[in-house]
């Protein structure tokens, strides 16, 4: 099956090939560690989970990076402000090292509450620090650097194509730059590499610079921008099959690694961009001052389940910009309860008067199995997630008007696997079977009420759902399902 991907290089959707065959060499921006995620950070992270999964489903075998940021992405993307690492340290009282470290392990729990398939290498910008010199260094060889007094920069207009991936217009940015724009860079667009530690100023997180990088072997820091070059090329080579990322990171963040990648190797620095939207809150942009940065833990004191807030992000395309409300998380929290209670029929199933292959040919079965085709061809179109939710939304609409005994068990749980292994919403997992005491109780209600003996038959039902179960009477039987 073709995947199909919008490149924002392009501008286009292409038809996705690796350089080597069957080999995905992918990288996606990290967290900056000096605080807690909230939903928007997620919903990114939750897309290109997706797309690993559907890249291991068309047969690829994937060499994923991801960065830990924890040193030198400052507060402006203009190379001036506090480095986060430390702002968040002087404000917590702790050192930039424990902030790191505290809010690096917060993250990796997020991924295994997220049911996120975690990367093979996840990557400390701090370990890489002798790398990012060698590539500072590199850049200083071939005349693409310049030194000012708090540090060196990367020199813009010696990179021809600056402009080209973000569609810049670099005289308007020039012409409106801002008053505290630093006089001594030779562009506006000029980005830095390495940043001196001022004078008089003790910083948690400082190395010294070497002096064939910089005389006098100031102590420094590395630009956020940097960092992210440096760990894709050091682990997954020098030209990448993908990169996966925000919008907002394009204009600047995106565009800089562009530059600095290329005019160090001369080699096209990722084949394919990948770019996530925006998600707002309550139709208003995430923002600390309007406490709507909801974290994971916000959302567990609501009610809410990491996997509900994964089924609500799976609602909204991923170059869709969303709008995240609890009113619409408890839809998707009801949605994905639904799915469960649909996953959990599974178990009722069978004991049936046909055997499998004997409806191998129902038109329900072909359309099961065809259902996890077309789940597979959505996301391959993409990583189209509302258009495969909408196909196993209807998938599981005729199910819930079938016959138990009528119901191809293998394909059902062929579809449910499938929705698993793409989805990761982990249906099988939440949808136990329940114990044979339930069970007979159930039996024993279904009979009371073929004697119309209501009263025994409302007691039953009292019983049974003290275990988190209730039953739901259709025209075939009783179908036992979770309590929401």
């Amino acid at each position: 099956m073709t995947l199909n991907l919008h490149n924002t290089l392009t501008g286009k959707d292409q038809n996705f090939k690796s350089e080597a065959p069957n080999i995905v060499k992918l990288y996606t921006c990290g967290p900056t560690v000096y605080d807690y995620l909230h939903v928007g950070n997620w919903f990114g992270y939750i897309a290109w989970d997706i797309l690993v999964r559907v890249l291991l489903a068309d047969e690829y075998e994937v060499e994923r990076v991801l960065n830990i940021t924890d040193v030198g992405h400052l507060v402006s993307d203009a190379d001036d402000g506090q480095d986060k690492l430390e702002k968040g340290a002087k404000k917590e009282g702790k050192t930039a090292w424990d902030i790191a470290e505290f809010y690096t392990q917060d993250f990796l729990k997020g991924i295994e509450l997220l049911g996120l398939i975690k990367p093979q290498h996840v990557v400390k910008a701090t370990d890489y620090i002798p790398q990012q010199l060698e590539l500072v260094r590199t850049l200083k060889d071939k005349g693409y650097t310049y030194q000012i007094d708090d540090g060196i920069y990367f020199d813009t207009s010696k990179f021809p194509t600056y402009a080209d991936f973000a569609h810049l217009d670099l005289k308007a940015l020039q012409a409106g730059a801002r008053v505290e724009f630093n006089p001594k860079k030779r562009n506006h667009s000029d980005f830095a590499l390495w940043k001196f530690t001022p004078e008089n100023e003790k910083r948690d997180m400082q190395w010294e610079t070497p002096d064939d990088i910089a005389e006098g072997k100031p102590m420094g820091f590395p630009g956020w921008h940097l960092e992210c070059s440096t760990m894709a090329m050091s682990i997954l080579g020098q030209t990448l099959d993908i990169h996966t990322g925000g919008i907002d990171h394009i204009p600047v963040h995106h565009t800089n690694e562009i530059a600095q990648s290329e005019a160090a190797t001369g080699k096209i620095f990722s084949n394919f961009w990948l770019h996530n939207n925006h998600l707002k809150v309550d139709g208003t942009k995430i923002s600390k001052s309007l406490g709507n940065g909801y974290t994971l833990n916000d959302l567990a004191e609501k009610g809410f389940s990491p996997n509900d807030y994964r089924m609500f992000a799976l609602q909204t395309h991923y170059r869709s910009e969303g709008n995240f409300s609890f009113e619409n998380l408890a839809g998707a929290k009801n949605r994905l309860h639904n799915w469960i209670n649909i996953a959990a029929m599974r178990h009722q199933t069978h004991d049936t008067l046909r055997d499998d292959d004997d409806k191998c040919t129902d038109d329900r079965s072909v359309s099961l199995y065809a259902a996890a085709q077309a789940v597979l061809a959505a996301l391959n179109d993409d990583l189209n997630t509302p258009a495969a939710l909408a196909i196993i939304d209807d998938a599981f609409s005729q199910l819930t008007h079938a016959r138990l005994d009528d119901i191809h068990q293998h394909a059902f749980v062929q579809l449910l696997e499938t929705i698993d292994e793409l989805l990761g919403l982990q249906l099988i997992k939440n949808s136990p079977d329940v114990s044979d005491d339930i069970k007979m109780l159930i039996i024993k209600r279904q009979q009371a009420r073929e004697h119309q003996d209501w009263q025994t038959s409302d007691n039953l039902r009292k019983e049974i759902e003290k275990s988190g179960i209730t039953v739901r009477d259709t025209a075939h039987g009783p179908i036992w399902e979770y309590l929401a």
